[in-house]
């Protein structure tokens, strides 16, 4: 049988429909844990940061057959930043592309859930993600392609903040606005951090709402941990969004380690080792801001 996830907006109620979003975030952020466990160490910040983006994306947004990932008519999610694929395999088991039992083989050898994002390995993973700057652009050759086959399928393309430095990135902007590719929905994690410290002592990149608009794309900024202003950013783009109109972006602020308070303060959060009996008490943490209780 052939599972088909579709755009939810008018579909549920309001509420009905936050709920599935937030629920699907919490599921996501338990099995970020699970998998940088695995490992004692990862980008478990950024998945723990951006799992409600991605969970808005997949539950609510998406078109796509989870047993057909070659579906002619899918939505298709390109993720640029290839180190943010612990986030993306979380929310491809709850989506049903992964086999949820495939994640604790994250890392390791032989597995098809390498630590930076593969295409040819991994499932429902449209490009291989790796150096930064690169995944506008492709998202944009791959808007002009689909026009040419006459397909509506939207694009929607996950950048970094710290992409915003590149050359390339803006270069794609200005390409997608300028060949009108209303399809294309871009979204950026603005967590303020980078490998090499804070972004805006990296590379200045505010007032990055106002570039994108000079760019000419249709700009909003939310709260990305807001599930509703995300809902409500997502449907504002889906709702102008022309096969010949205006390319989307959303910025995200995002915080690292969202939802468990332990990692939310850790001063080196880009790439975070956990110690090994951190991990139940991130877990409790997690499950304690869900539920609203306190943690044990």
């Amino acid at each position: 049988m052939t599972t088909l996830s579709e755009p939810q907006a008018g579909r549920l109620d309001p509420a009905a429909r936050a709920e599935r979003v937030r629920g699907a975030a919490y599921r996501m952020r338990h099995h970020t844990l699970n998998m940088g466990e695995a490992q004692g160490q990862g980008y478990v910040g950024q998945a723990l940061g951006v799992a409600d983006m991605l969970a808005v994306t997949y539950v609510d947004q998406l078109r796509y057959r989870a047993d057909d990932e070659h579906w002619a008519e899918r939505d298709r999610f390109l993720l640029s930043t290839g180190h943010y694929a612990i986030a993306l395999y979380a929310a491809l088991a709850e989506a049903g592309v992964v086999p949820l039992d495939e994640l604790e083989t994250y890392g390791s050898d032989g597995s098809r859930l390498p630590m930076s994002g593969m295409a040819s390995y991994t499932p429902g993973m449209e490009i291989s993600g790796g150096s930064l700057g690169h995944g506008l652009t492709v998202a944009v050759g791959m808007a002009l392609g689909l026009r040419h086959q006459g397909s509506n399928s939207r694009i929607y393309n996950f950048l970094s903040d710290g992409e915003l430095d590149e050359g390339s990135t803006w270069e794609a902007a200005m390409g997608a606005a300028h060949h009108r590719l209303g399809l294309l929905t871009a979204m950026v994690d603005m967590n303020a951090l980078q490998a090499d410290g804070k972004t805006e002592t990296v590379m200045r990149i505010e007032p990055a709402e106002e570039k994108w608009v000079a760019a000419g794309w249709f700009t909003q900024r939310v709260d990305g941990n807001d599930v509703e202003a995300l809902l409500a950013a997502f449907d504002a783009a889906a709702e102008q969004a022309r096969p010949e109109g205006r390319p989307s972006v959303i910025l995200c602020d995002t915080r690292i380690g969202r939802g468990v308070p332990l990692l939310e303060t850790r001063e080196k959060a880009h790439f975070m080792r956990i110690d090994e009996d951190e991990w139940e008490l991130c877990r409790q943490q997690l499950t304690a801001g869900y539920e609203g209780v306190e943690a044990l």
